[in-house]
């Protein structure tokens, strides 16, 4: 993925072309604005610029004045001097006007804290005296009335918070109590709509984002382009949790809405890619580990040929569900009671995997029972299948946040497929070898091309991992690229099925226990003396004589001492 790095000169044409307004360039120092019209502007350190919005009409009480950018923050304040409750910092701000009685107009100031020149985009919105003032309630932040949206993330999950809303009020009125009082005719009537946009997958452009910045601005907008995952109550806490998308770029905003008036303001949106654009290592753009990579290389490779000949090479088939098993739990173990690094716990991992399907191949070789092995490949097909339900928007139930709900349901529908194929332990076991085997493809394309389709497990694996996971809605995109990955998926888990299906179907449905037939067959060669096997020494014996052959081998040729010749 490549950041482009803009110049100043790209930077006017892509304002005067892509923009709904002229690029403003810094060194003018006033920016115009026009109520709901984006203008990009050119910041930086130096010069500071001053936005202006001119004939406001009477009928608005409040303008929410916000600016943009893509990864450097800019400092936005009501004066020219810098005061902490009259200034906000960031790459998403905004401030809140309140008018006064014949006032239309207002101005706010803009400065860049980078060196280098910064392109942001502003706009400004009106709102009359029966619409909801976002952060007219705000007790927790610096500025007196806050309409931001405060996000932090991690590579787990990602959190919002915003401090509460107020009641409109007309221009020179008093604000409404806000915590006087609890009834209908007060702040706690409000209702929030938390709403979530994905950007296009794999970029993490500057134009992408500031063109679509604008699709979650202003309340229709919003509404029309934006997915609302939660509604809250004045009484719920006002942050929420989302799992962390890292290389996709995700918007977030708030809508504060009165049902007493049925009016809605928004707060100003947030964007994030949940890594950072800027590190030298471990930047959005090299999020793939070496060693994540190489690992479900391996792994997908021979889950590709589990997909196709998985029931036929048995023991094979046995060594990866046992090694998926094994491996899943000592991961979970490792990074659970370790502090080691991740490429440490993944090495640890595969050969805590190894073990585990060597150990499920040998209790096969030695005891033969067919349901103990089906019960480890129904659990693996189940636990997939059940993450494959949590991962739709059933998955995003208020209900299934509460831990104790969620994993009894979880462990209820992994169980079902087990039991739903005892009787035809064949059919459960090709279902498994197509659909898992060919689910390990789709976790290496991951690797190195995002795609929601490698969070169906992931997601739970976070969930089990961090405690806090159980709060976060877990909405991903499903774009071009999931459908085409998608597609490849499920061509190579019906090839797969249907091949081993068709292969199978008049050949017996295991194969037999191998320690019968390994005793049977050593039993005949002690009694049979005329099977010429009979008279093979035993593997105690040809190992020790191969040994001392090889022993004889590098042994050094003695001296033959002094020789006399023959007396004649």
């Amino acid at each position: 993925m490549w950041l482009p790095r803009f110049l100043p000169g790209t930077l006017l044409i892509l304002g005067l072309v892509g923009g709904r307004g002229a690029l403003v360039a810094s060194s003018t120092g006033l920016l115009e604005l026009s109520l709901g019209k984006f203008r990009n502007v050119l910041l930086n350190k130096t010069i500071q610029v001053e936005a202006v919005i001119r004939n406001i009409a009477s009928t608005a009480s409040v303008i929410i004045f916000q600016v943009h950018s893509h990864q450097k923050n800019i400092t936005i304040s009501f004066n020219k001097n810098l005061f902490a409750n009259s200034s906000g910092t960031g790459v998403d701000e905004g401030l809140v006007s309140i008018l006064r009685p014949q006032q239309n107009v207002c101005t706010w100031y803009l400065q860049s804290l980078d060196a280098s020149q910064v392109l942001g985009t502003a706009v400004s919105f009106a709102y009359t005296e029966r619409d909801p003032i976002p952060g007219g309630c705000n007790l927790e932040f610096n500025l007196e009335v806050d309409p931001n949206i405060y996000l932090e993330y991690n590579l787990i999950d990602t959190r919002i918070k915003f401090a509460p809303a107020n009641l409109g009020y007309a221009r020179g009125a008093n604000p409404p109590s806000c915590d006087s009082d609890t009834g209908q005719n007060s702040r706690w009537r409000l209702r929030y709509d938390i709403y979530q946009y994905f950007l296009p997958e794999n970029d993490l452009s500057e134009t992408v984002l500031l063109s679509h910045l604008r699709k979650m601005s202003e309340v229709q907008s919003i509404r029309a382009n934006g997915i609302r995952l939660v509604s809250l109550t004045t009484e719920e806490k006002t942050n929420v949790h989302f799992s962390s998308l890292p290389g996709q770029g995700v918007i977030y905003n708030v809508i504060v809405w009165d049902p007493l008036w049925n009016t809605s303001a928004a707060y100003v949106p947030v964007h994030t890619y949940a890594c950072s654009l800027t590190d030298l290592v471990e930047n959005c753009s090299s999020l793939g580990r070496l060693s994540t990579k190489i690992f479900f290389t391996i792994f997908a490779v021979l889950g590709l040929f589990i997909c196709f000949f998985g029931h036929r090479f048995w023991k094979t088939d046995l060594f990866y569900m046992g090694f998926i098993v094994t491996g899943f739990f000592s991961f979970i173990l490792f990074t659970r009671i370790t502090s080691v690094s991740y490429d440490v716990c993944l090495i640890l991992t595969a050969v805590a995997g190894l073990v585990g399907g060597l150990l499920l191949v040998a209790s096969w070789w030695r005891f033969g029972f067919v349901l103990f092995c089906m019960l480890i490949v129904g659990l693996v097909l189940g636990f997939f299948f059940s993450s494959v339900i949590f991962f739709t928007p059933l998955g995003d139930y208020k209900v299934f946040h509460d831990d104790a709900v969620f994993w009894v349901t979880f462990s209820c529908i992994a169980l079902m497929v087990p039991v739903v194929f005892v009787g035809c332990p064949r059919i459960l076991n090709i279902l498994a070898c197509g659909i898992v085997g060919s689910y390990s493809v789709v976790l290496a394309i991951a690797c190195y091309l995002y795609t929601s389709l490698a969070y169906i497990t992931l997601d739970v694996l976070r969930r089990i991992l961090n405690d806090d996971f159980r709060q976060a809605y877990t909405n991903v995109p499903f774009q071009t690229n999931d459908l085409i990955i998608l597609a490849v998926w499920g061509m190579l888990a019906v090839c797969g099925i249907t091949v081993q299906l068709r292969r199978e179907r008049r050949e017996i449905p295991f194969p037999p226990h191998p320690y019968r037939i390994w005793k049977r067959e050593r039993e005949r060669r002690i009694t049979n003396i005329l099977d010429p096997s009979h008279h093979i020494p035993p593997l105690r014996e040809r190992i020790h004589n191969k040994l001392s052959q090889i022993k004889e081998f590098f042994r050094k040729e003695q001296p033959a001492g002094e020789r006399t010749p023959l007396l004649l």
